[in-house]
């Protein structure tokens, strides 16, 4: 039988927070013990930031060509031209299932679901908590979505996607299966149970990190039930697991706040009295930059792999220059299927590197870069990256194996390389150009969605004018920005606007309400105390550009952060 897949990502871990790579504080032992026994990445790579390498990951293509190079803005959402991991093993006969975070699209034709996972339990947007997500969410005793539909469950987010996860393992052992269990955790808010988290703070592990450390030990505590039961299951020997993180630590190295004294020692800073304190400021490995950073530190990642039956195993580092585009082609090849070269692939099969050729890939050069704008600009926090060279922007090159922490460039001395790395970035760049001034849509009048529900998550906009979680939505903030639909049907359509979800029950402003899509423009009056309004128009089949505006007079006007669309029957 080909073997099954577990393919386990975090969200906002970074390469130094696993004990195994030399973090003295943090509790990782389940994942210190796969460590011991898989074949190690050390020099893999991923996008600085979740939703680009997700895309990357799925499709073993640079993040940008799939349309995605942020994680909001509509610049989240992948083409659905692409052919994701799912689709490939479902066409193979695989079973497939999601459980966690997706964050390449919320509706219909974007969803895992359609994306060829047939099983989903899944959060809404990039993390619990944000716009798209329910309105109660905190991460414990949550409304998640399964295939779409929202169902209410009881624990903590990542115990439930493990949950759910080993629930779809046992229920398809007989068959090959593929699971990815893509966490939220630790990315913040860091909420956790404090018998993960108090241990840390009793230790003086500063702010924040206490918490998003606990959020790692928890995560690794369902990796020991998953390795325990996959062996129990007899489904260890003939199981490819993969544990790898999305970017960069999300909590990176921090200093001391005052908040981390006690009261006696606030007393005597504020009377300028020297204060010493014993507290945790972090781990980095070594390296330069945390999430969404053009240095190692914000793109290298762990990559274990583990897979007895295959003989992937015994604790062996493979120090080839490697990324998130490889692992599509090389999980193609060790379950002996094929793709096909229609794809276009950026990712090469590491197999070779895996079964010990220490000479392959070894001039290779891959570029990774963190956009985080409506539409790239060349060399923008970019990195052009060879086994021994780093060319960061347009001016800085480091050695990497001389200077792993990239303090000292050697631009001025290696011209030469730099004329070199360069002309690499160019080729690439313009490889990606057509993706720009194209927008995924999202569908909406389908049968497979009806009403479709979006959110100011995906507005096209300047950043600071998108609510991208709950906790800017309830400020509300003068705001406004568009989305790209695609009409499935045409037919009459009824767009209800709301300023809250509709389980909120918040009323909106009086004053006026418009919407246009495309060359279709209405207006209506809205009343004290309406929960939301609603317009009825005749659509075409089509691409169209929407908008809203809530006008509640004296200058004020923001867009509605939720909109649904009904096509009526």
């Amino acid at each position: 039988m080909k073997p099954n897949i577990v393919l386990v990502i975090t969200d906002d871990q970074g390469y130094g927070d696993i004990a195994a790579h030399g973090n003295q504080m943090i509790k990782t032992p389940n994942l210190d013990q796969l460590y011991q026994k898989s074949l190690r990445l050390t020099n893999f790579h991923v996008d600085p930031t979740c939703a680009p390498t997700r895309s990357a990951l799925m499709t073993g293509r640079y993040s940008t060509r799939t349309g995605v190079w942020h994680t909001i803005m509509g610049r989240s959402l992948m083409d659905t031209n692409e052919v994701t991991m799912a689709e490939v093993l479902k066409s193979n006969g695989y079973q497939t299932g999601l459980f966690g975070k997706w964050h390449l699209g919320d509706n219909y034709p974007l969803r895992p679901q359609d994306q060829g996972f047939e099983t989903v339990v899944q959060h809404g947007g990039g993390g619990v908590g944000q716009t798209p997500d329910d309105w109660q969410n905190d991460y414990f005793d949550d409304t998640y979505l399964r295939l779409g539909k929202p169902e209410k469950f009881k624990g903590y987010c990542t115990d439930i996607w493990f949950d759910e996860a080993l629930k779809f393992i046992d229920a398809n052992k007989s068959k090959p299966f593929f699971a990815y269990i893509s966490t939220n955790a630790p990315h913040g808010p860091y909420l956790v149970d404090k018998k993960y988290s108090e241990p840390y703070a009793d230790k003086g592990v500063a702010g924040n990190m206490a918490p998003f450390y606990g959020m790692i030990t928890n995560v690794d505590e369902n990796m020991g039930r998953l390795l325990s039961r996959l062996k129990e299951w007899n489904l260890e020997e003939n199981t490819i697991l993969i544990f790898m993180t999305d970017n960069g630590t999300a909590a990176g190295v921090q200093r001391p706040d005052q908040k981390d004294l006690s009261k006696k020692q606030q007393r005597r800073l504020s009377k300028g009295k020297p204060v010493t304190i014993d507290i945790w400021p972090g781990f980095n490995a070594g390296m330069r930059g945390t999430k969404g950073s053009a240095y190692d530190g914000g793109h290298r990642v762990p990559c274990y792999i583990y897979w007895p039956g295959g003989k992937l195993t015994g604790g062996r580092d493979v120090n080839q220059l490697t990324a998130h585009i490889d692992l599509l082609p090389t999980l193609a090849e060790l379950c002996g299927l094929t793709i096909s070269s229609e794809l276009k692939l950026d990712g090469t099969s590491l197999v070779p590197i895996l079964n010990g050729k220490k000479e392959a890939l070894r001039n290779r050069t891959l570029v990774v870069h963190s956009q985080r704008i409506e539409s790239p600009e060349k060399w923008r926090k970019s990195s052009v990256m060879t086994e021994r060279w780093r060319l960061v922007g347009q001016n800085e090159l480091y050695d990497i194996l001389s200077d792993p922490g990239q303090t000292k460039n050697v631009a001025a001395e290696y011209a030469g390389v730099v004329k070199y790395l360069t002309a690499e970035y160019e080729k690439w760049w313009n490889s990606l150009t057509p993706q720009f001034s194209r927008y995924v849509a999202i569908g909406i009048g389908s049968k497979a969605e009806n009403p479709s529900h979006l959110t100011c998550h995906d507005w096209h906009a300047p950043i600071e004018q998108v609510p991208w979680n709950h906790q800017l939505i309830a400020k509300n903030p003068i705001a406004n920005g568009f989305w790209i639909v695609d009409i499935a049907e045409p037919g009459t359509y009824e767009i209800t606007l709301r300023c809250r979800p509709e389980s909120a029950y918040h009323p909106l402003k009086k004053g006026i309400a418009r919407i246009q899509i495309g060359d279709q423009k209405q207006e209506q009056n809205v009343a004290e105390g309406d929960l939301s309004t609603t317009f009825t128009i005749e659509l075409p089949r089509g691409q169209k550009k929407l908008q809203t505006w809530l006008d509640e007079g004296n200058g004020v006007t923001r867009g509605a952060f939720f909109v649904e669309i009904f096509r009526k029957e």
